[in-house]
């Protein structure tokens, strides 16, 4: 068994925050019904760099039910009501004021169905002058300050990755675990919601109090650390960089001495501490340059290696794809999809003994005849009925 065999997640979601937070759940064993529109999550057609498929898609949904219903229809919305009397967690991120308008709102639910989980994900939360304003990841990366922080010097840049969606996605998932426990001891459902904006802004806490509280405004400093020296890439003899870190005086006393074999730089007031180290970072990178021309990337890592100073090689995605860490801890897996087999990672957690189910890539609307089945509704007098656990 995994931790959430026998949990039962109804969805009605889109993009990227709230099927990012419900596929962690489908991975410790929850079953997700994925609820979409007819024409699909519009997800589907963001690109289709995996054989056809959408990556985002791809990405987000592995393991999911997908049920088309048009919750405008009087028959499909009694459908999706029934499935919720039979639900343990109720998730949405549709746009603001749809799911109340839809007869779906949190407080009626809850009514409803007392022992549901009900979890919400918006763009900038529940009230306030933003509350209807449309909400994408680099819009939410624009307005929490992640893109003014993010890129060179002469031009911000948008975050490789949709860190405002992740965010938020991961706060729902930990956020429904914790409702889940807590239903085990009060027998009773929750609330809850989790806005892109809170959570990116958490995540940008230690820029934001250097902001609030310092004495320097914040830099963009391209793929160097702000306020840490020497954090970085750094170029080597052969033309490749080469990224290391140093984070205590103790990596900075090795990092003179038995790698740049210049112990006299320890004592240099320019370089006393970090705080000093990071307002010299220019003659500190001059420095580390010249020495590190007479080397290769091979030989720079293996100095820094034997002398215990964290390092790093820049690898491209592929370069990641093929990595000997993951294929030496066997990180890989395949999984099913409308585009045939498709390998991926398996999630972060590990657990012993078990392992996470990697389920299919559903194709749109692949459930809906088995679901419709399920829920029928009941002919009246013949007893039949659905009830939570009993799916």
């Amino acid at each position: 068994m995994l931790p959430l065999d026998g949990v039962t997640v109804v969805s009605l979601e889109q993009a990227v925050a709230a099927p990012f937070a419900t596929r962690q759940l489908a991975d410790l064993g929850a079953r997700v019904i994925k609820v979409e529109r007819p024409g699909g999550d519009f997800a589907r057609d963001f690109d289709r760099a995996v054989n056809g498929l959408s990556a985002y898609f791809v990405w987000c949904n592995r393991g999911k039910e997908s049920v088309v219903l048009d919750l405008q229809d009087q028959d499909d919305r009694d459908l999706l009501d029934r499935m919720l009397g039979g639900a343990d967690v109720f998730m949405q991120n549709l746009a603001p004021g749809a799911s109340q308008r839809l007869g779906l709102g949190a407080g009626e639910l809850r009514r409803r169905y007392p022992r549901l989980i009900v979890c919400g994900i918006s763009g900038y939360g529940e009230a306030g002058p933003y509350r209807d304003k449309k909400a994408f990841d680099l819009l939410v990366q624009c307005e929490t300050g992640l893109v003014s922080l993010t890129g060179a010097p002469e031009a911000p840049a948008r975050a490789g990755a949709s860190m405002a969606d992740i965010a938020a996605g991961m706060y729902a998932f930990s956020g429904v675990l914790a409702a889940l426990y807590e239903r085990e001891q009060t027998g009773e459902g929750t609330t809850m919601d989790v806005a892109m904006l809170d959570a990116l802004g958490e995540w940008l806490g230690q820029p934001l109090y250097t902001d609030i509280y310092g004495d320097a405004p914040l830099r963009r400093t391209g793929a160097r650390h702000p306020s840490i020296s020497p954090y970085g890439p750094y170029q080597v003899g052969d033309g490749s960089k080469v990224f290391l870190c140093v984070q205590s005086d103790r990596d900075w006393i090795a990092l003179c001495e038995r790698v740049l074999g210049q112990p006299e730089l320890v004592r240099d007031p320019r370089f006393a501490d970090n705080p000093a180290r990071s307002r010299h970072d220019s003659e500190l990178t001059a420095i580390l340059t010249e020495r590190f021309a007479g080397w290769d990337g091979e030989e720079v890592i293996g100095r820094l290696e034997a002398a215990g100073i964290a390092n790093a090689r820049l690898r491209t995605m592929a370069e990641f794809a093929a990595h000997p860490q993951l294929a030496a801890r066997d990180r890989w897996r395949t999984f099913g999809s409308p585009a045939g087999v498709l390998r991926g990672l398996l999630p972060p957690l590990c657990w012993e003994g078990r392992e996470a189910p990697m389920g299919a890539v559903p194709a749109l609307g692949a459930h809906t005849a088995a679901i419709r089945a399920e829920f029928a509704a009941a002919e009246p007098g013949d007893g039949q009925q659905h009830r939570r656990g009993t799916w």
